[in-house]
């Protein structure tokens, strides 16, 4: 397992760096926040010991920018400030747990160790699902065009979830029935209501760069714009 090590104190650091070693990880050393943002961001570790009162660049700071581009980085945080606004400004920051010094190495690792299980235990993320100038975050449950919000209802979020999740595929109207049934405890009964929420939400995607195109007795479908249309598609 790769791990980095922040840690400003060389004594410490060569210490903690040997018994890590010792337990099975892989250490790299950052002596300052510059470096350990730099390796942070520019490599892949499975996680990071951050001490807080790094010089150049102290450790809060370092925290908040990796958090902006890697969100699932687990992350504790070592420090000597043991107040309750010193822990509730770590854990805001973005840090998984925070360990106040001074501490045992049992300590440290047992935390290692759990933070490890935890992410290996969580679902990995599912990447936004853009397409053309559609953004279409599953996650956050939003999309946009071109960074304008889209207001869907929840049926149509359900339909372009959908439509997105089977791009370039037809999608068949009993796909749709059975996608609504599983969020709203009861079917679109009422004739032509899938053609109404087609018809809305063909107007919303207007300008995306991509639309949504009937398939004669079968269903629809959700492609690029300057895709070729078929002869049995409109």
């Amino acid at each position: 397992m790769n791990l980095l090590l922040a840690e400003d104190d060389a004594i410490l650091a060569d210490a903690l760096s040997a018994q890590l070693q010792q337990a099975g990880f892989a250490v790299e050393h950052a002596p300052n926040g510059a470096v350990a943002e730099y390796l942070m961001l520019k490599h892949e570790f499975d996680a990071a010991v951050l001490d807080i009162g790094l010089p150049m660049v102290d450790g809060l700071t370092v925290l908040k920018h990796v958090r902006a581009e890697k969100p699932a980085l687990p992350v504790l945080v070592l420090t000597a400030l043991d107040g309750l606004d010193d822990r509730v400004a770590g854990l805001n920051a973005g840090a998984d747990d925070y360990l106040t010094k001074p501490f045992d190495f049992p300590e440290l690792e047992a935390r290692l160790r759990a933070l490890l299980r935890r992410t290996r235990a969580m679902p990995a993320p599912t990447p936004p699902a853009d397409m053309g100038r559609l953004a279409f975050d599953r996650e956050a449950r939003r999309a946009s065009i071109d960074g304008s919000p889209i207001e869907l209802s929840p049926r149509e979020w359900d339909l372009l979830e959908l439509l997105l999740s089977n791009r370039n595929k037809v999608v068949h109207k009993d796909q749709i029935t059975q996608a609504w049934t599983n969020d709203r405890d009861e079917a679109p009964t009422a004739p032509g209501m899938i053609e109404v929420y087609i018809h809305r939400l063909r107007r919303k995607l207007e300008g995306s760069g991509v639309v949504i195109r009937t398939v004669r007795g079968l269903g629809y479908l959700l492609e690029s714009e300057a895709a070729p249309k078929a002869g049995s598609v409109q």
